[in-house]
């Protein structure tokens, strides 16, 4: 090993600094495209009679063909991009608010469980893994992780709070380098995802490494109790995730819904008319749920693979030698996996010319490649840097595991390239540049009960490369590392965050440019750019849901075994009533997590159909195009059927793992959290693929950009009515339930670790009752 503990503290918090300096640098760039006209062609629009009085009227004034370069559209493209910044800046503060409340109680929760360990008591104790030493009072403990779950809590509200803004403020000026170029296009829309996924990325190590260096001051050398508080922050990084990835997809997909079943099917109106009172609200909808919603997942991704790594670590040979350089290796993965990206990012910005729309998704799939292997020679030197040539890692209780340096590079290694077999594969099943997607618009000939079935047995057969290449990565890593390794291989997967987040942001801030230059009236030729940057945004957005998905299933087989660790189980016998029962629960709670969701959608959506159709009902002239339709209230019916309804399927992931180990005990709550990770990967692929797959399907036809497509289109056919209900059917699996459930399994899991020693202690009440 040859860094040493100032060289470890350099890295990190220099790549932190780096990451967060190059967001600040790509946001100065983006912000050079201005949303503001000149006064002289305000003057000379004024003038020409082009421009109305009263901002609130540019949404329904259409520019003609070939006069897109005027004042008047720069006008109407800041004015909608004003209402959907105000629309998700007012839905995230209500949403924070609801949650700071339920999130400030379940944070007592966590003092009062922990704390009651050991009845309260402020006298030294001894220690779980070696009892001849002492370590500090379980309340000070309790006292911490309450701490770290604040951190994780601001950090992640924060991650996805930033990410909305940046997405909101590079929208309209994506769709204003449109006139220019695809290729300025596509800069503009890629850096702003840039910003996201480097601030986020750079902030989630930044913080975790301040919480570990502020915690050794009163814990110094005792890093059992110092690491088993940091959980905490993973915990509250997936709290706000999970209430943000319900709640923004419950909004987004009830506007979608609306406006998609009213105006695209009903009323034959094209996607994003401004006529259609439901278009706010679904642009809306775009940055609260994929974007504020991704970005808190993945840190909760992030945050906990972190954690379950320095937990499994501290009672290695790293804790037991007090190696901080090597029980840091889990945040310099992540240090040198920012300059990494740093260094992929060029390839896009700086070094790759976008010419043709035909070049938009090849090089969104070479920042994958690049940036996977230049990270494969990046762990390569960290592990030669930062670890030991051997040491031990401790197997529950079990027999000792003698590791090797290069060990540890396998099993990093193998979670970085699974990650990228899983977004090959995802892309394959969800981008209509292939076959699969391509029957799926074929099935569209004979109605939309063949799409949906088509779209469903897609969706299932998806899931078997990612299933079997996670398989491997686990198999891997266990026998190279045991449970180390499988925390160090989600690690991997993770460790090109900020590419992957860039990649998916990308995705809803096109779509919200193609909106935008629907509603501003652009000319026919903008809007086809505009087109090409949200078809590739869609697969790369599916892209960004398999690697959290990917990422969720190693990170909780991780932090299952620091469970299992921490309960001080020596096994698990699946064979045992107690967690057989347990596993039966574990494996139906997705599908009831499901239903909840898909529930609210519906009803969400419910309300929002009946709403848009009042108003072209009952409004006169809004049809024609000559009357402003109420977008306030459509908005409204968005927010607060997500408010109430994210709150249900909230309190059933975090309040069920308390129940359990409270009245049934470890071994129960071992085998649900089995349960639910095995159930829980497997429909979230599916899910999330079949959702992808009807979308684009949709998108091939009303493309019409091969002979076969132009079979089945052009927009309003019944092919394209047959695909927009497929489309309708996908959205909340895609875009709700899917990338939640990811977050229910890692959820789950760092919370039963949090809360392991009070089960241990106290927990099987009814077991005990009846025994």
């Amino acid at each position: 090993m040859l860094l040493s503990h100032l060289a470890t503290d350099i890295i990190i918090v220099v790549a932190a600094g780096v990451g967060i300096l190059f967001a600040l640098f790509q946001w100065y760039v983006v912000s050079k495209v201005s949303v503001h006209p000149s006064r002289a062609s305000v003057s000379k629009d004024n003038k020409n009679g082009s421009i109305d009085n009263g901002h609130g009227d540019y949404l329904l004034h259409h520019q003609e063909e070939g006069d897109s370069d005027g004042a008047s559209v720069v006008l109407k493209c800041a004015e909608i991009q004003e209402a959907i910044s105000v629309g998700a800046n007012s839905f995230l503060l209500t949403e924070y608010k609801y949650l700071g409340i339920f999130l400030g109680a379940f944070a007592i929760v966590i003092f009062v469980f922990l704390g009651s360990v050991e009845n309260f008591s402020l006298s030294p104790q001894p220690c779980t893994y070696d009892t001849s030493q002492e370590c500090a009072p379980a309340l000070i403990t309790a006292a911490f992780t309450t701490a770290a779950f604040a951190m994780g809590v601001l950090t992640s509200v924060l991650s996805g709070y930033l990410g909305m803004k940046i997405a909101t403020y590079a929208n309209a000026r994506t769709t204003l380098e449109a006139r220019k170029s695809v290729g300025k296009a596509f800069i503009v829309a890629f850096r702003s995802g840039a910003v996201m996924g480097f601030l986020l990325a750079s902030s989630g190590l930044l913080v975790l490494f301040l919480a570990i260096n502020l915690f050794k001051l009163y814990y110094k050398e005792e890093w059992e109790g110092l690491f088993e508080a940091i959980t905490g922050y993973g915990l509250g990084g997936s709290a706000v995730a999970l209430f943000g990835r319900v709640g923004g997809g419950i909004y987004t997909k009830a506007a979608d819904v609306g406006a998609d079943l009213v105006g695209k099917v009903e009323r034959n109106i094209p996607e994003d008319d401004p006529r259609n009172p439901a278009v706010i609200a679904d642009n809306v909808g775009d940055n609260v749920g994929d974007i504020a919603g991704m970005g808190s997942d993945l840190f909760g991704s992030f945050a906990e693979s972190s954690c379950a790594a320095l937990v499994v670590a501290s009672i290695s040979s790293f804790g037991t030698e007090h190696n901080f350089t090597a029980m840091c290796f889990p945040l310099l993965i992540s240090s040198v996996g920012i300059f990494v990206c740093l260094i992929t990012t060029l390839f896009a910005t700086n070094f790759n010319e976008i010419t043709d729309v035909k070049k938009i998704e090849p090089t969104l799939k070479k920042q994958l490649n690049i940036s996977t292997v230049l990270m494969t020679v990046g762990i390569l030197i960290v592990c030669w840097l930062a670890l030991p040539s051997s040491f031990y890692i401790y197997d529950l209780g079990g027999t000792p595991k003698l590791v090797r340096w290069w060990q540890l590079f396998f099993c990093v290694g193998v979670g970085l390239w699974a990650g990228l077999i899983i977004g090959y594969t995802t892309e394959y099943f969800t981008s209509n540049a292939y076959s699969p997607v391509q029957d799926v618009a074929d099935s569209c000939r004979t109605g939309a009960a063949t799409n949906v079935i088509f779209g469903l047995a897609l969706g299932y057969k998806s899931v078997i490369i990612p299933i079997f290449s996670i398989a491997v990565a686990i198999y891997v890593s266990y026998a190279l590392a045991r449970f180390y390794g499988i925390a160090v291989a989600a690690l991997g997967m993770l460790s090109t965050i900020a590419t992957g987040l860039a990649i998916d942001a990308y995705g809803p801030i096109s779509d919200n440019a193609g909106g935008i230059a629907e509603m501003a009236g652009m000319s026919h030729h903008i809007r086809e750019r505009t087109d090409a940057l949200d078809a590739a945004g869609n697969t790369t957005a599916a892209i960004g849901k398999g690697f959290a998905i990917g990422s969720a299933a190693l990170v909780s087989l991780a932090l299952f075994g620091a469970y299992v660790s921490r309960a001080s189980l020596a096994s698990v016998d699946l064979l045992s009533a107690r967690v057989f029962i347990g596993l039966l629960v574990g494996a139906m709670l997705p599908y009831w997590f499901s239903a909840m969701t898909l529930k609210s959608v519906g009803k969400a959506a419910l309300s929002m159909v009946e709403e848009v159709r009042r108003q072209f009902n009952t409004i006169p002239g809004l049809m024609e195009g000559h009357t402003k339709p109420d977008y306030a209230t459509c908005v409204k019916i968005s927010t607060d059927a997500s408010i109430k309804e994210m709150i249900p399927p909230g309190a059933l992931v975090m309040l069920t793992p308390l129940i359990v180990g409270i009245l049934f005990g470890v071994e129960t709550l071992a085998g649900l959290l089995a349960g639910a990770l095995v159930s829980g990967v497997q429909i979230a692929i599916s899910a999330s693929n079949t959702g992808g797959a009807w979308d684009n399907a949709k998108k091939y036809i009303e493309a019409g950009a091969s002979a076969h497509a132009r079979t089945l289109g052009p927009k309003g056919s019944d092919a394209h009515k047959a695909a927009v209900i497929g489309d309708t059917v996908g959205d909340p699996l895609k875009d709700t339930s899917g990338p939640s459930l990811n977050i229910l399994i890692k959820l789950m899991a760092v919370e039963s670790l949090v809360f392991a020693p009070f089960f241990a202690a106290h927990g099987g009440l009814l077991f005990k009752l009846f025994s």
